[in-house]
């Protein structure tokens, strides 16, 4: 007889949505994928610049992912540069797979680690 399936546990699942949540916008879409293919820290108004969005609407979303650790900031004088998080890079593609049910590489995420682990 085939085994029940059973769903994520409910803290695992909760952590993940926010990851999820984190992501559940286009312009945030946009900034992530920005960062993570410059390949280097970019400033807000090089970021406004790219993603053709108001400065204050990507500080807002800057704001988000950073809260949720995807991009991490860092302060040059009176200006704050933005780079993508790697530990996210590789976090969350398991954590998708994990949500579907597909076999994972190696080790899962361990829900007590952020997407954006501290690097």
């Amino acid at each position: 007889m085939k085994e029940r399936a059973q769903p994520l546990g409910r803290a695992t699942a909760a952590e993940y949505a926010t990851w999820f949540r984190a992501l559940a916008d286009a312009t945030r879409v946009q900034i992530v994928s920005l960062l993570a293919r410059h390949g280097g820290p970019m400033n807000v108004g090089e970021i406004v610049v790219a993603v053709d969005v108001g400065q204050s609407t990507v500080s807002a979303h800057l704001k988000v992912l950073a809260d949720m650790r995807f991009v991490l900031a860092e302060h040059r004088g009176t200006a704050t540069y933005y780079r993508i998080n790697d530990a996210c890079v590789g976090c969350f593609p398991t954590a998708a797979d994990i949500v579907m049910g597909r076999p994972v590489p190696a080790q899962p995420v361990p829900a007590s680690q952020p997407p954006g682990a501290r690097q």
